[in-house]
């Protein structure tokens, strides 16, 4: 009788352990008013990486006439790449080579620019671009169709890949877009599947502003896993805006994700 009330048979895809990817440097200071130090990007990224973090996004490559608080992105990650960190590392007993450093670079001059760096051996190990299921939000984000982004996303990922770097596809207005109201999640999962058709290493499903809701968060991971079962394939990244976010955490766990992102 009692096992009726076991959590793991109610929720039988949930996983024991996460993984928590820290986004706190990059999405955790990308709308902030006043330009943070590059002294304490660094600063924070070091520290979180010593503290255990292990799956890290360092900065934005893109314009900086766009985004101006990543204007220092080049200094910020020869800092990371530096040898004085990673002998710190070595030191404090981090392995530095277990370290996924994320570079988001929504267009492809963004991802030519992480290929240059990593030829200067201080680029990323994993960059990402993002598609949004809305056409209309979709162009406001990245300024093209969604058809002429696949293209451009397919060619990036080639050439990511040529140069040693993975590619993060992420999937965004899944539960809902600012701009156009409703959106279905059979469109997202379709997205999903596309982006692996293309090459994607994994997909980040994004609700970039807090639409989302436990109920649909749940079945929509569920959809994901039903279509592409590798957990280790997908990641979670919500925003706290109505104060439900926690609750849609759970909805993930109990889908089966073990990936999230956080600040």
């Amino acid at each position: 009788m009692t096992d009726n009330y076991d959590y793991w048979k109610i929720f039988p895809r949930m996983p024991t352990k996460v993984t928590i990817g820290d986004i706190t440097i990059r999405d955790g200071l990308q709308h902030e008013e006043k330009f943070i130090s590059t002294a304490a990007k660094i600063f924070y990224g070091q520290e979180l990486i010593v503290a255990g973090a292990r799956e890290i996004e360092i900065t934005n490559l893109g314009n900086p006439a766009g985004i101006p608080q990543f204007r220092d992105a080049e200094q910020v990650f020869t800092a990371m790449r530096s040898d004085a960190f990673k002998t710190r590392c070595a030191r404090e007993g981090v392995p530095y080579d277990e370290i996924v450093m994320t570079a988001v670079t929504i267009r492809e001059p963004a991802v030519d620019k992480a290929i240059e760096m990593k030829k200067k051996g201080i680029g990323p190990d994993r960059v990402l671009m993002m598609v949004s299921t809305d056409p209309e939000h979709h162009f406001a984000n990245s300024g093209t169709t969604l058809s002429q982004y696949w293209r451009e996303a397919e060619r990036c990922i080639q050439k990511a890949r040529d140069a040693g770097i993975r590619m993060c596809g992420t999937v965004s207005t899944i539960w809902g877009s600012p701009i156009s109201g409703a959106t279905k999640l059979e469109d997202a999962v379709e997205f999903t599947k596309r982006w692996f058709a293309i090459g994607a290493h994994d997909v980040e499903h994004a609700d970039h502003d807090g639409s989302a809701n436990a109920a649909d968060v749940y079945r929509y991971f569920s959809m994901i896993l039903d279509a592409m079962p590798n957990p280790d394939a997908h990641l979670c990244h919500l925003h706290e805006t109505k104060r439900i976010a926690s609750s849609s955490i759970l909805a993930a766990l109990h889908a089966g994700i073990s990936r999230f992102e956080g600040t």
